[in-house]
């Protein structure tokens, strides 16, 4: 908005500085310092909100007697603090992106969609005061039918669709066609419920989203650049510039949201944030042709929903054996004596070695 609007003007000599907005880490920044100064403006009356409407967190009966215990004390904490990074995350983009860019567009539509769902299913949560909202069938049938839209948009507006593939110079699929349907499904689908399975303890997934933000926002840089594309040998996409306004929003809402949500936690995101978050993160991987390179940049979210697969597939194979002493595997962590926020430190730490791994990629091809 300010770009089309200011930029204009830039001609007028008073004016002459407005010729900053037609630089995306100028608008990436200021899109990143917008989120995060809303986020610490408008979290505490948010916050109180909640608490007035009794908006409240329900811990999950099944879980067992020691972790129900530890977690005890989390019981009635407002949710659905997702409105709050999502709503500076929408608003930063919107004031600092170019609004024809149609990725923008694209991220805004999945973060909205998804948004609403894990809103629609936080809301069941807290009307019938039990941990269970929507079913997994119905979640995931949203997210495939968002998944399918995303992909058809793509399929008809870029000339080619390739599959890169970490430490590969030339792409393994030069143009995927229609099975880039299949791929956007398996990425969205994914990421979206592989961040909602690490939301668990305070400010793990809002930081190791937040990170895998900055992982991304320097690849859309990277990509958007002519210059360090040909030097790195990667998909060179000037559309892509604009993703590091997004991906800046980001991780400005993530950090303003984390003040709040560090341990103990003032405010919970819910499904409202976890499920939209991990699906801007997916289809920004998707437009940046490194959805491959998720699985290394987003390993905790993979480790985590790894866990559950395993866990799941230990107890019906091995006559009810559990692999884990409780999944998602941070819980596992807890069981096993570590502090809520030894977990979410460490775990953050990895989440930054797995970044920094993804990047390196990029040198090593």
């Amino acid at each position: 908005m300010f770009y089309s609007l200011l930029y204009p003007l830039r001609s007028i000599d008073a004016l002459s500085w407005l010729r900053l907005l037609d630089s995306w880490t100028v608008r990436a920044s200021g899109a990143a310092v917008t989120a995060l100064l809303l986020s610490m403006v408008c979290g505490p009356p948010l916050i109180r909100w909640l608490y007035r409407l009794r908006i409240g967190q329900e811990i999950r009966k099944d879980e067992c007697p020691p972790l129900h215990l530890i977690h005890k004390n989390k019981q009635g904490t407002p949710t659905i603090g997702g409105l709050l990074i999502l709503g500076t995350l929408i608003i930063a983009t919107l004031l600092w992106a170019r609004l024809d860019n149609l990725y923008i567009w694209l991220l805004l539509g999945v973060t909205i969609v998804l948004g609403t769902l894990g809103f629609v299913d936080d809301y069941l949560k807290v009307k019938r005061r039990q941990s269970l909202g929507l079913t997994a069938r119905q979640k995931m049938l949203v997210q495939a039918l968002l998944a399918v839209a995303f992909a058809l948009v793509l399929i008809h507006t870029e000339p080619a669709l390739p599959l890169y593939v970490p430490f590969l110079k030339h792409p393994v699929v030069a143009n995927m066609g229609y099975w880039y349907i299949l791929l956007a499904m398996l990425v969205i689908i994914g990421s979206s419920n592989a961040v909602n399975l690490t939301d668990g303890l305070d400010g793990l997934a809002i930081g190791t989203v937040t990170i895998s933000g900055l992982a991304y926002t320097a690849l859309a840089y990277v990509i958007s650049n002519a210059r360090f594309a040909k030097y790195l040998n990667v998909y060179h996409a000037p559309q892509a510039a604009e993703l590091t306004v997004f991906c800046a929003a980001l991780v400005g809402a993530g950090l303003g949201f984390l003040w709040y949500n560090a341990h103990p936690a003032m405010v919970f995101m819910g499904d409202t944030g976890s499920l939209a978050l991990g699906g801007a993160i997916g289809a920004v991987a998707l437009l940046v042709r490194k959805e491959v390179l998720l699985l290394i940049i987003g390993g905790v979210f993979v480790a985590e929903a790894a866990s559950v697969i395993l866990q799941v597939a230990s107890f019906r194979l091995r006559g009810g054996k559990r692999l884990f002493r409780m999944a998602p595997v941070h819980h596992h962590f807890e069981m096993k004596g570590w502090p809520e926020t030894r977990v979410t430190i460490r775990f953050w730490i990895i989440a930054l070695i797995f970044a920094l791994a993804g990047l390196a990629t990029l040198k090593v091809q």
